[in-house]
């Protein structure tokens, strides 16, 4: 039996104006990463992950914020660099430090390490004795933290 050919096109196959839209940003997007690839030294182009246009305003997405303060040096040079490549004029450059999730980031099974209760009474006591003020209230507030880890830690 011969097989009926079907009538089902893609749904890419179709002129669509709005994709072609979207597919042309992704490409300028696309573009302007590589140009700050490009101007950027190596180690610090290597941590500008992502970058988008939205209006006059350039996003550029790192992993931490000591790699985000270093991109901030660069503010002018990269609005320079890709006024040609944009649409817009482009005036204002902002970073963000994209975060990953907690659950993603930590390893399972960890647990912090709390000292014994004779290390934690030993701070508390040490921090009586202390007459700086600022370091006298500190060491009291970790003494007192680490007692309520300990007494979480401990099944009751």
């Amino acid at each position: 039996m011969a097989k009926k050919p079907t009538s089902f096109k893609a749904a890419l196959s179709f002129p669509n104006r709005t994709m072609a839209h979207f597919y042309s940003q992704i490409e300028q997007q696309k573009q302007v990463l590589r140009r700050i690839h490009d101007i950027l030294p190596a180690a610090i182009a290597k941590h500008a992950l992502h970058c988008v246009i939205n209006g006059k305003k350039l996003l550029v997405y790192t992993d931490t914020a000591a790699w985000a303060s270093q991109l901030r040096f660069y503010n002018s040079v990269i609005l320079a660099a890709i006024a040609p490549l944009t649409r817009e004029s482009v005036s204002i450059m902002q970073i963000k430090v994209r975060v990953e999730t907690l659950s993603a980031t930590s390893l399972p099974g960890r647990t912090p390490i709390i000292p014994s209760a004779e290390k934690i009474a030993f701070i508390h006591n040490h921090s009586l004795t202390v007459s700086d003020e600022q370091l006298k209230l500190a060491l009291l507030r970790l003494s007192t933290t680490l007692e309520k880890l300990s007494n979480q830690q401990t099944p009751a």
